[in-house]
C-alpha cells in the first residue's frame, strides 16, 4: 500500500513537471520574426482571419442591433470608416501580439466581459461581449490604429506590455492572450488591403495593408 502511495505521488510529481515544461516552452513561446520594411501594416497576431468587415458597411450587414451598437462603440475613438478585421487563434498559435505599426501609444482600456467561446468557426461577435484590452496607436501617417485583445472561454488571462504614451516600433511585442482567442484590428481605409477572409496570418510579419 505505501509502495502504491509512492509510486502515485512520484508520478503526479512528472506529470506536473511536463505541463509547466510543455507550458513554458509552447503555449509561452515567444519567438523572433522578420518585420516587413516600409508602408506597411503588420498583422498583430498569429492565426486565421474570419472576419473583415468595411465600417460603413455596417448597417447594412445581417446583425443584431446590440451588436451593431458594440462595433460602433468599438470604432468611435478610432475612425467613422475603416476596416475590422478578427483574427482567431487556437491553441497551437504564438499567443504574443504584435505592434502593426511603428507610434505612440495613445490610450490602453481594459474592459471586463463574458467568457464566450471565440475561437471556433466564425464566431467573431463573441469577441464584441467578452473580456476585451484595447490599445490605441497614433501612427504620423495614418493616424488611429487600434489592437484588440479579446480573451475567449479558456482564454481568462490578458496581459498588456505597454504603457500609455510609449512609442512602438512596427512588430514590437504588445501584449499576449493566454491560450488562444480574438485579436481585432481596427485600420483607415485610406491603404490597400494585401489580406483575405480566411488567410492565416504571422503576427509582425504577415503584411496586412499597405499604404
Amino acid at each position: 500500500m505505501v509502495d502504491i502511495i509512492i509510486f502515485s505521488l512520484i508520478l503526479l510529481f512528472f506529470l506536473i513537471l511536463i505541463f509547466i515544461i510543455f507550458w513554458k516552452f509552447y503555449f509561452l513561446r515567444n519567438p523572433e520574426r522578420i518585420i516587413p520594411k516600409g508602408n506597411t501594416i503588420v498583422s498583430p497576431a498569429d492565426g486565421k482571419i474570419i472576419k473583415i468587415l468595411r465600417l460603413k458597411d455596417i448597417g447594412k450587414i445581417n446583425l443584431k442591433k446590440g451588436i451593431i451598437g458594440k462595433i460602433k462603440t468599438l470604432i468611435s475613438d478610432t475612425c467613422k470608416d475603416g476596416y475590422l478585421l478578427t483574427i482567431m487563434m487556437n491553441l497551437h498559435n504564438v499567443h504574443v501580439q504584435r505592434s502593426p505599426v511603428e507610434g505612440v501609444v495613445l490610450s490602453i482600456n481594459y474592459s471586463p466581459g463574458k467568457f464566450k467561446s471565440a475561437v471556433h468557426g466564425d464566431r467573431f461577435v463573441h469577441g464584441l461581449e467578452n473580456e476585451k484590452n484595447e490599445i490605441i496607436i497614433q501612427n504620423n501617417k495614418l493616424g488611429k490604429i487600434k489592437v484588440i485583445q479579446i480573451a475567449g472561454i479558456l482564454a481568462r488571462r490578458i496581459e498588456c506590455f505597454v504603457a500609455k504614451n510609449q512609442k512602438l516600433i512596427k512588430g514590437q511585442r504588445i501584449g499576449r492572450i493566454n491560450l488562444g482567442s480574438q485579436v481585432a484590428l481596427i485600420i483607415p481605409t485610406k491603404l490597400s488591403l494585401s489580406v483575405n477572409e480566411g488567410d492565416k496570418v504571422r503576427g509582425g510579419e504577415t503584411i496586412i495593408a499597405k499604404y
